[in-house]
C-alpha cells in the first residue's frame, strides 16, 4: 500500500515538474538545447518542433542548458566611428547594418547569447569599414555612400557565414562628418567641402535664377516683338486691302472710262458712217449731174456740129469731105470725155464696197480741195488756161505744172493746136511767132 502511495507521489511530484518546466518557443526566436548527448533547435519552423522541457542543468542525464538566439531581423549600429581616408584624414562616420541569424546550430557554437553575437558582430562591422574607406578620399567617400555601403556588405559576407548569420540588405554609411575630441574640432575637412558644395549649389542656384529670368525677360521681349509684328501685319493687311480697294476703284474708273470711250468711239464712228453714206449718196448724186451735163453739152455740140455741117454744105460742096473728117474728129473728141465720164461712173456704180466709197469721198474732196486752189492761184497769176479736151481738169492740174516738162509740153502743143486753126494762124502772124518757131526749128533741124 505504502509503495502504491510513494508511486503516486512520484508520478503527481514528476507530472508537476513536466508543468513547470515545458517551454513553448516564441516565434522570433530559436532555443537551442544543449543536452548530455545532443543540440537542439526548437521553434517556429524547426524540425524538433517549438516545445521542449527545459530541466535544470543540475539534474543528472536529464539537466539541459539554453541559449535563445533571435530569428527575427535585427540591427547593429555603428555610431560616431572614427575612421580615416586614403590621404589619413580623420572623420567620423554612422553606418547601420541590419541582419538575420540563418543558422541558429552554428551561431549557438560561437556564442552563448544575443549580446556576445552583436558584439562580436560590431567588431566585423568596424574592421570592414576602416578597411573599406582607408582605400578612398574623402570626396569620393561623401559623393558615393551607396557605393560604399555595398562594399561593407560585401567585406562582411565571408565572416558572417562562420557565425551563421547573413545581412538582410545591404549596410548603409548613414553619415560622415569632421573628427572632435574632447569638444574641440579637430578637422574642417568635411566642413570646408560641405561649404564648398554649398557655394556650389547656391552659385547653380544664382546661375539658374539668373538663367530663368533671363528666359523670362527673352521671352517678354520675343512677346512684344511677336505683339509689335502682329500689330505691324495687321497695319501691312490693311494698308494692302486699302491699295488693292482703291486699285479696284482705279480699275473700275478706268475701266468705265474706256467704256465710255468706247461707247463715243462707236457713237463716232456711226456718225462717219451716217456722213460717209451722205457724201456717198451726194457724190452720186453730183456723178449723175455731170453725166446729164455731158450728155446736154454732147447733145448741144453735135446739134452745133451738124448745124455746121450743113452750113458747110451748103457753102461748098467741095469741101464737104474735108467738113465731114473735121466734124466727125470734133464729134470723136467731143465724146471721148464724155465716154470716160460714163465707165467711171459705171465703174464705181458696180462696185459699192467701203473702200470704193472712202476712196471717192477722199477724191471728191481732193477734187473741190484742189479746183479751189488751182482757180485761187490762177485768178492770183493771171494766167488763162484754155483746154482742148472735154474737161478743163484734164488740162494743167496745178500752175506749177506750167514751169515742168509736162506744163511746157502742155503749152506747146496748146499752142501748135492753136495755130491750127485760121484764128490761130492770123493771130501767131500778127506777132511774128510763127515764123520765129518755124526759123528756129530750121536751125536746129
Amino acid at each position: 500500500m505504502i509503495i502504491f502511495l510513494l508511486v503516486g507521489i512520484a508520478v503527481v511530484m514528476w507530472v508537476g515538474l513536466a508543468i513547470l518546466y515545458r517551454i513553448v518557443v516564441a516565434t522570433n526566436v530559436v532555443d537551442i538545447v544543449q543536452s548530455r548527448t545532443s543540440t537542439v533547435s526548437y521553434g517556429t519552423g524547426q524540425q524538433a518542433g517549438n516545445v521542449y522541457y527545459r530541466w535544470p542543468s543540475w539534474m543528472p542525464r536529464i539537466g539541459v542548458t539554453i541559449i535563445r538566439l533571435p530569428v527575427s531581423n535585427f540591427d547593429i549600429p555603428l555610431r560616431d566611428y572614427e575612421a580615416y581616408d586614403k590621404d589619413r584624414v580623420p572623420f567620423e562616420v554612422d553606418v547601420a547594418a541590419f541582419f538575420r541569424i540563418y543558422d541558429t546550430t552554428k551561431a549557438a557554437q560561437r556564442v552563448a547569447s544575443v549580446a556576445e553575437l552583436s558584439n562580436q558582430l560590431l567588431l566585423i562591422v568596424q574592421g570592414a569599414v576602416r578597411k573599406v574607406l582607408a582605400f578612398d578620399v574623402i570626396d569620393s567617400i561623401m559623393t558615393e555612400r551607396a557605393k560604399f555601403g555595398t562594399q561593407f556588405t560585401e567585406e562582411v559576407m565571408d565572416q558572417l557565414k562562420e557565425w551563421g548569420v547573413e545581412p538582410v540588405k545591404s549596410m548603409e554609411l548613414m553619415d560622415i562628418r569632421d573628427s572632435q575630441r574632447g569638444g574641440e574640432q579637430k578637422s574642417r575637412v568635411i566642413a570646408n567641402i560641405m561649404a564648398k558644395k554649398t557655394s556650389h549649389i547656391e552659385m547653380q542656384s544664382r546661375t539658374e535664377v539668373a538663367a530663368n529670368m533671363k528666359v523670362a525677360q527673352t521671352a517678354e521681349i520675343e512677346a512684344n516683338q511677336a505683339v509689335e509684328i502682329s500689330k505691324q501685319s495687321a497695319e501691312q493687311a490693311v494698308g494692302e486691302r486699302t491699295a488693292e480697294k482703291e486699285k479696284r476703284v482705279g480699275i473700275a474708273h478706268q475701266q468705265a472710262v474706256q467704256e465710255v470711250r468706247a461707247q463715243e468711239k462707236e457713237t463716232r464712228e456711226r456718225d462717219m458712217t451716217v456722213r460717209r453714206v451722205e457724201l456717198v449718196r451726194q457724190a452720186e448724186i453730183t456723178k449723175d449731174q455731170q453725166v446729164v451735163a455731158a450728155e446736154q453739152d454732147q447733145q448741144t455740140r453735135i446739134i452745133i456740129a451738124e448745124g455746121q455741117l450743113e452750113a458747110k454744105k451748103r457753102e461748098a460742096n467741095g469741101i464737104q469731105i474735108e467738113g465731114a473728117a473735121r466734124a466727125e474728129a470734133e464729134k470723136l473728141m467731143q465724146l471721148a470725155p464724155v465716154q470716160a465720164q460714163i465707165t467711171l461712173a459705171q465703174e464705181i456704180g458696180q462696185n459699192p464696197g467701203y473702200q470704193s466709197y472712202l476712196a471717192i469721198i477722199e477724191s471728191v474732196k481732193a477734187y473741190i480741195i484742189v479746183g479751189s486752189e488751182q482757180a485761187k492761184a490762177l485768178q492770183d497769176a493771171e494766167i488763162k488756161v484754155i483746154a482742148n479736151t472735154g474737161k478743163t481738169s484734164e488740162g494743167v492740174a496745178e500752175v506749177m505744172d506750167l514751169f515742168t516738162s509736162k506744163g511746157g509740153t502742155a503749152l506747146a502743143g496748146m499752142i501748135e493746136a492753136f495755130s491750127q486753126t485760121p484764128m490761130g494762124k492770123l493771130a501767131l502772124a500778127k506777132i511774128g511767132i510763127k515764123e520765129d518757131m518755124a526759123n528756129d526749128l530750121d536751125r536746129e533741124n
